[in-house]
């Protein structure tokens, strides 16, 4: 492969902290990182796909010692670069194979990455690698969006979800495979530039079984970080599940 980053080499690192969504307001990051430490209760945590420290930085501020597993080494190069970035421990790989030192009383993976491992079979990997570096009675938490198949009419595969003057994204899936692309435009002037990404979606049910595989059990489930009830019009979830004590 010629980008050894994959998908999110440079050019996507280069602007990640520049996005202006919902996810990067500071209230969001506030309460994600709250919850977090809660769940981690005074021991080790290690993110899945850290990134470029979004919720690792602000999480450690919190007085969690925080490690992280990332694919992206121009990711990695950005969270170093940060105040307090050199205080986040690192290891370069695999979400769903790459092995972290020591144990852990918290693993996570937020916004929809789980969605980023296209197979199955990668996905269960991912809850093994989790309980593989849990301690006894530790949790792994998951932040990932409710697959919107309600919009889809009949003979429909495209679902519109961000609509401006400058960019225009939407997703196609595949209902037979729960795969999912999705497409990003964005305009400057009278050029246009087209990225796709692939997913995998996957639904609450399933989690909690692939979960169960790897020997842990569900134990909370909220709407969001403000740990509201999960329910049929929930567009999205945080999942929580332990592994025995």
């Amino acid at each position: 492969m010629d980008d050894p980053d994959g998908r999110f080499g440079e050019k996507v690192a280069a602007r990640y902290d520049d996005d202006s969504s919902e996810r990067f307001r500071p209230e969001t990051v506030n309460r994600t990182a709250s919850v977090l430490a809660d769940l981690a209760d005074g021991g080790r945590a290690l993110e899945f796909a850290v990134g470029t420290g979004r919720i690792a930085l602000p999480l450690a501020e919190r007085g969690i010692e925080v490690h992280g597993i990332e694919l992206s080494r121009a990711m990695l190069r950005r969270l170093h670069a940060k105040p307090g970035g050199d205080g986040i421990r690192t290891t370069v790989g695999d979400m769903a194979t790459t092995r972290a030192d020591g144990t852990f009383t918290l693993v996570y993976l937020v916004f929809n990455t789980i969605n980023n491992l296209t197979t199955q079979d990668a996905q269960v990997a991912c809850f093994e690698n989790a309980a593989a570096h849990l301690e006894p009675g530790g949790h792994f938490v998951i932040e990932v969006g409710v697959p919107e198949l309600r919009k889809l009419p009949p003979g429909q595969t495209m679902i519109p979800w961000h609509s401006s003057a400058t960019e225009y994204c939407y997703d196609v899936l595949d209902t037979s495979t729960q795969s999912m692309i999705g497409h990003y435009i964005t305009i400057d002037g009278d050029r246009s530039e087209h990225e796709t990404i692939p997913f995998r979606y996957v639904w609450p049910s399933e989690l909690d079984l692939m979960a169960r595989l790897a020997g842990m059990r569900l134990v909370h489930r909220w709407s969001g970080w403000t740990r509201e009830p999960f329910t049929h019009e929930s567009t999205e979830h945080v999942s929580v599940w332990q592994k025995p004590a």
